[in-house]
């Protein structure tokens, strides 16, 4: 029970259990033409028994350094974030969940997160800071540290 097996996408997912429809386990392929690119990604994903009225969580399980991931490997984005008004103002509810998101259209967001962080509201204020000052030098380096590291453990 896979739902896409289109490496083209630049992503795969199945369930991490066959009989737990909640829990599924995803693999990003590091978009070409990135400080991610040839990084291959696990992350997981825990659906609420309320989806789709409610987002899943995502969480990477391979080590990445990014300024919208914390350093728990939770990721951050505007389309995981509970629907409704944004309290600080910072997001529009239309950026936020919507029922129609689907595993397809998160993948394509955390793809689009990965080729272009978003600085403003980060999760990772360490690597938001590097991202900002040093994104050739440090930045690169721990990116290109995870990258290498995902290739090695990506088939355990």
């Amino acid at each position: 029970y896979k739902l896409n097996k289109n490496p083209v996408e630049g992503f795969s997912a199945g369930l991490i259990e066959d009989n737990d429809l909640y829990r599924w386990e995803v693999l990003i392929i590091g978009p070409p033409d990135t400080l991610y690119e040839g990084g291959v990604f696990k992350a997981h994903l825990t659906f609420p028994k309320d989806y789709p009225l409610r987002p899943p969580k995502m969480k990477f399980i391979t080590d990445i350094w990014h300024p919208n991931v914390d350093k728990n490997g939770d990721v951050c984005i505007s389309i995981l974030h509970e629907p409704g008004e944004d309290k600080y103002g910072y997001e529009k509810p239309e950026e936020r969940w919507l029922p129609i998101h689907t595993v397809e259209t998160i993948m394509i967001s955390v793809i689009s997160m990965l080729a272009d962080p978003n600085g403003d509201s980060p999760a990772n204020v360490d690597a938001a800071k590097e991202w900002r000052e040093d994104r050739h030098g440090a930045f690169k380096r721990k990116v290109a540290r995870c990258v290498r590291k995902s290739q090695e453990t990506a088939f355990e």
